[in-house]
């Protein structure tokens, strides 16, 4: 229906997570009649990026240097580490300014069917540093799915072994929360995960 390079452009931008065909179509037809030069922009961008955005190689956040600038900074305390499964999850606790330890990104979770196991996910790193002896306390954050808990208690049993402490963080009813709009799921977790006052 459109040109063979507007089909490519809105093909491309559906890549995008939430991105269907309707709003890859807007988007394209939007760059391309008011926005010329910021697409340039983000083309431009977008590409320095993917040539120069790697792991780092101490948590696997994503940085363009050798170490991301939470590890190369001296006032994080190196002996508490917070797993999380992606490098927004990292920008999500940062955004709570209550998290002053380390993090370690997986970059996904457990999940045997779809081909994720514990060297996909990077977990004979975190093996490896959980042995250096650096580490007193882990912090687990993965998501409260099946998967998500499947990789928190294989994470668990690691640091066991290591005889670090493990923690977990808290998952159930959000503050300002009304408990008669909560899920099942999420009030069952919360009971079950309740602490002493």
């Amino acid at each position: 229906m459109f040109s063979p390079l507007i089909d490519e452009l809105v093909r491309a931008l559906r890549i995008l997570p939430g991105v269907g065909p309707k709003t890859a179509q807007r988007m394209a037809f939007y760059l391309l009649e008011h926005e010329r030069e910021g697409g340039e922009r983000l083309a431009q961008s977008l590409l320095r990026s993917i040539e120069n955005v790697t792991r780092c190689q101490c948590c696997r956040n994503l940085t363009e240097n050798p170490l991301c600038p939470i590890c190369m900074n001296a006032r994080r305390d190196k002996s508490l580490v917070c797993v999380v499964e992606s490098p927004a999850d990292v920008v999500a606790v940062e955004q709570s300014a209550s998290f002053s330890g380390r993090y370690f990104v997986l970059h996904g979770r457990l999940s045997p069917i779809d081909g994720y196991g514990p060297m996909e996910i990077g977990l004979d790193i975190l093996e490896a540093q959980l042995q250096s002896g650096e580490i007193a306390e882990i912090i687990i954050a993965t998501n409260p799915s099946v998967e998500g808990e499947a990789t928190a208690h294989y994470i668990a049993e690691k640091a066991r072994k290591s005889q670090i402490k493990v923690s977990r963080i808290a998952h159930g009813v959000p503050i300002g929360g009304e408990l008669e709009f909560i899920d099942g799921g999420t009030l069952a977790h919360a009971l079950k995960s309740r602490t002493l006052i």
